[in-house]
């Protein structure tokens, strides 16, 4: 075995150029500041340029005991638990290309590597889509897939793992494997999603595309409490509408309502105003309900829906600002609450009393996923507090909170997961897909 536990070793030069005999002279080489993995610095980055390749340097990790992490476009490689090491970082982005299908089919083969808004506006030129928005800005599909990423669209279609037909991937052994073609098999290919390439490297998705909608709208109301926002999703809820997304936007300085400006809602409902990007009140949030289909089936619904929020909603035809982005930035604890709709509310009011003060809330309320930030700044052993009293609240309603991504010094004091279901089985297929723990080690629940 080849000694390279330092990259000024003679171990690890030669470690350099097997990579680069591997993935040419212009994708391997020793990593630099900017390639870590939630803090862990990597030692070599490697982007090979086909499953084959990436294969190859699979089996060169296993000669020489090194540990590998898959990363995409690198948007959320923040995410969730620092690896136990970095050795080889597998960059995907040759691992790129929409495959041919046939028309009619029904689905696509993406590549891992390829960006997202790419695969969307290929598609489109075909009046095409895939059912995914996720938030990263220049996300791969490879790397939506492996952190389970969603945006507003999960409302009706799921995730992208719901919308999975297949997968291709390597095994830790560089052995490429089909995953799909059936219950057992999209279950297995399901396993790997939100796995943060810890049970295999992507390598290519199939995924069902469906005809880009013929009209959409996005009707919104104010609003002002936790409370108001349950109300209004039961009523929506209720009324059938078949909303694409239900997605709510709870800025931190969203507090008691404001004195109602009749002047302002007669302004927002004059004709000229319709189609514009609809204003909200200062001090209020939003809740936006997307609808897509026909042009007249869509407006019907709207003007029924409209007509349910009040004299306060404005319908229109593009996106507020904030729809499908995170409310926390580059530096801040960003969490994750799922919670059953009936109970969104508790988890808000919960985070809220916690941490003593309103902290921004934003994401898929239709469906009890919702996203928050504490600021960075915030001392570990507080933000351990309050992720212990909101966890006390969501556990008797079959809710969690999950930490996204936290500094450093966060990551060390707070569990990131919280009580969490299936760790056996998650242990066994780790065990069975990834013996040796080569795969972004300690990246799993529980140290897998």
């Amino acid at each position: 075995m080849v000694p390279a536990r330092s990259t000024g070793s003679p171990g690890a030069l030669d470690i350099a150029h097997r990579l680069t005999d591997i993935c040419g002279p212009r994708f391997a080489r020793f990593a630099g500041p900017a390639d870590e993995v939630a803090g862990r610095p990597a030692r070599w980055v490697a982007v090979p340029g086909g499953p084959h390749a990436a294969a190859q340097v699979l089996r060169l990790a296993a000669r020489h005991d090194l540990t590998v992490v898959p990363r995409g476009a690198g948007t959320k490689i923040d995410w969730g638990a620092a690896p136990e090491r970095v050795d080889i970082m597998l960059d995907t982005g040759r691992l790129a290309g929409i495959g041919h299908q046939p028309p009619g089919r029904g689905t696509a083969e993406v590549g891992a590597g390829t960006p997202l808004r790419a695969v969307q506006a290929t598609l489109e030129r075909t009046g095409q889509r895939l059912a995914l928005d996720a938030p990263s800005p220049g996300a791969t599909v490879g790397g939506v897939l492996a952190a389970d990423e969603a945006g507003p669209l999960r409302h009706r279609h799921g995730t992208a793992c719901d919308q999975l037909v297949g997968l291709r991937y390597l095994a830790a052994d560089g052995e490429l494997a089909e995953a799909g073609g059936g219950a057992a098999g999209l279950a297995q290919a399901r396993m790997l999603c939100g796995s943060e390439g810890a049970l295999g490297v992507l390598v290519s998705a199939t995924l069902r595309v469906q005809a880009v909608p013929a009209s959409r709208v996005w009707v919104t109301r104010p609003v002002w409490t936790p409370l108001e926002v349950h109300d209004l999703i039961r009523a929506v809820l209720a009324a059938r509408l078949d909303p694409a997304a239900v997605e709510l936007d709870l800025p931190a300085g969203t507090g008691s309502r404001q004195r109602r400006d009749r002047r302002a809602e007669a302004m927002a409902r004059h004709p000229s105003m319709t189609g514009r990007a609809p204003t909200v009140p200062a001090g209020a949030g939003s809740l936006v309900v997307l609808l897509e289909g026909g042009p007249s089936d869509v407006a019907e619904r709207a003007d029924r829906l409209a007509s349910l929020f009040g004299a306060r909603a404005t319908v229109a035809r593009s996106a507020p600002p904030w729809w499908r982005s995170y409310p926390f930035a580059p530096g801040d604890t960003a969490l994750r609450l799922e919670v059953p709709i009936t109970d969104l509310h508790a988890a808000v009011y919960a985070l809220r009393d916690a941490a003593g003060t309103p902290v921004p809330v934003r994401g898929s309320a239709g469906l009890g996923v919702v996203h928050a930030a504490l600021p960075g700044a915030m001392p570990s052993d507080r933000v351990a507090a309050i992720l212990a009293a909101v966890r006390g609240v969501l556990l008797a309603r079959q809710g969690r909170c999950l930490v996204l991504s936290a500094p450093p010094a966060v990551r060390r004091a707070v569990d990131l997961w919280g009580e969490l279901a299936g760790l056996a089985r998650l242990r066994a297929v780790k065990q069975h897909l990834d013996p040796t723990h080569r795969l972004a080690p300690g990246r799993l629940p529980g140290g897998l």
